[in-house]
């Protein structure tokens, strides 16, 4: 591992290698069964291992239901009592109620008692497919279920899995018949991201194993377990360093939104208890045992655009996070070169 660049000292790092092996079996699987989408791939990991949730805007055909599927099936189930199957998928339409994803009581007559039969939330990863068709009562409950793990019937609460996972996606075109998620439910999603078309050397790529499948190249690498993944999240919890300058960078960059004036309402501080894990998965996932500046460039806009909302007429997000960050991670990169 490579030493700490700042002056407080970095914890044990005991079990991260562990922690490492366990991302690149995942990333390879997920490479094998999606072709040119290496940085899709790496945030949607990044947010598996810090405990959050990713909102993909895509485009049809862009191969998401394959990336979720495969990382669903990459996660072999080691608690089979619980019975919790490891991927499913929703299509949000309009009719949609909240208990066609959370589950309903079923009464039956052989003991004349109701019994709860779950619903499709109830997985280890879950593909949210066109969250913005469906009404903001089915929304509210699904990010409800996001950001408690549990959903409540008649009542009765009941927990979903430690590892509960969600990737949404949303239709950057079709707008017709939507219900846009407002600021404070995007506030939910660890990351929004854009996928874009994938280039031509690529797109030849994925049609060269035709006909057979790529689900093949898929199975004939080693999979994870759910305590596995689990472990994993810990382990960049508790031994990858976050030092006292990315924390102030963190608050920099959020402040410096809160006074942009193309920005109504800046980063919330909530948004920077969700960018720690996030800096230090990405951290983890290039073999550090610390997070470093090029964490918090690279994540920033990922982690903050779609948390701020912009006045009207101003559309480029990602720009204004990027100029709010500048100074900030300038700043940042100075004080990890006096470290030294």
């Amino acid at each position: 591992m490579t030493a700490n660049p700042f002056v407080e000292p970095a914890p044990p790092i005991e079990g991260v290698p562990g922690a490492i092996d366990v991302a690149n079996r995942l990333f390879a699987r997920l490479r094998a069964a999606v072709v040119g989408r290496d940085d899709v791939i790496e945030l949607i990991l990044i947010a598996l291992f810090a405990d959050g949730h990713v909102l993909l805007e895509d485009y049809p055909g862009s191969g998401k239901t394959t990336l979720a599927k495969t990382l669903g099936q990459s996660i072999l189930d080691d608690v089979p009592e619980d019975e919790i199957p490891s991927f499913r998928r929703i299509q949000f339409t309009p009719d949609l109620l909240p208990s066609d994803i959370s589950g309903v009581n079923i009464f039956d007559i052989d003991t004349n008692e109701f019994q709860f039969r779950r619903g499709p939330i109830f997985a280890y990863v879950l593909l949210a497919d066109e969250i913005n068709r469906t009404s903001p009562k089915v929304q509210s409950a699904l990010l409800e279920a996001m950001a408690e793990k549990q959903v409540t019937v008649d009542n009765t609460t009941y927990p979903l899995d430690n590892l509960f996972f969600v990737i949404a996606t949303q239709n950057p075109l079709d707008l017709a018949g939507t219900y846009p998620l407002p600021t404070a439910q995007l506030d939910r999603f660890l990351f929004k991201v854009r996928m874009e078309h994938i280039d031509r050397e690529d797109e030849l790529e994925v049609l060269a194993p035709y006909p057979a499948p790529r689900e093949d190249k898929v199975k004939e690498l080693k999979a994870v377990t759910r305590s596995e993944v689990l472990q994993a999240r810990q382990i960049c919890r508790h031994h990858v360093h976050v030092a006292r300058p990315i924390k102030e960078c963190l608050v920099d960059i959020a402040r410096a939104t809160r006074d942009n004036r193309n920005v109504i309402s800046g980063a919330s501080t909530r948004s920077l208890m969700f960018a720690l894990p996030a800096l230090q998965a990405r951290a983890m996932f290039h073999r550090r045992d610390y997070v470093a500046p090029e964490d918090v460039a690279s994540l920033a806009p990922f982690v903050f655009a779609h948390r701020i909302e912009l006045v009207p007429g101003v559309t480029n997000a990602h720009e204004i996070i990027r100029a709010c960050a500048a100074e900030p991670i300038e700043r940042l990169n100075r004080a990890s070169l006096q470290a030294r």
